[in-house]
């Protein structure tokens, strides 16, 4: 079974070594969604409680929100944000049956990464 679950955060960052506005601080409105995929508990009926999710992906996102990505990262693009969403919700789901399928990252409207 899968599941998934989207929040957004907002934050400022610029691209150094860019040539173009990007190399400038701006801002972003960014939309995460996480997907999981594990056995369905005969018990509950659940893979996981989404509180549950929502709560590991708020504490990930926390390190994020209303930042400076480049305090952070040395070079903030948005793979590199999703590859660190995705690095923290790994370690969240340690000890759970679910493992994490992907993380998708709009930067913005109609921009987006996904890891695999």
């Amino acid at each position: 079974m899968r599941m998934g679950l989207s929040q957004e955060f907002d934050a400022a960052h610029r691209l150094p070594g860019y040539d173009g506005k990007c190399s400038r601080v701006h801002g972003h409105t960014y939309d995460v969604e996480v997907v999981l995929e594990g056995p369905v508990d005969e018990e509950t009926g659940l893979l996981m409680d989404f509180y549950y999710l929502k709560r590991a992906l708020r504490s990930v996102l926390e390190e994020l929100d209303h930042r400076d990505l480049n305090e952070i990262l040395d070079n903030p693009t948005a793979e590199r944000i999703a590859e660190r969403i995705k690095a923290g919700m790994e370690e969240q789901l340690l000890g759970t049956p679910a493992a994490l399928v992907s993380v998708k990252l709009w930067e913005g409207k109609n921009k987006w990464v996904m890891t695999g």
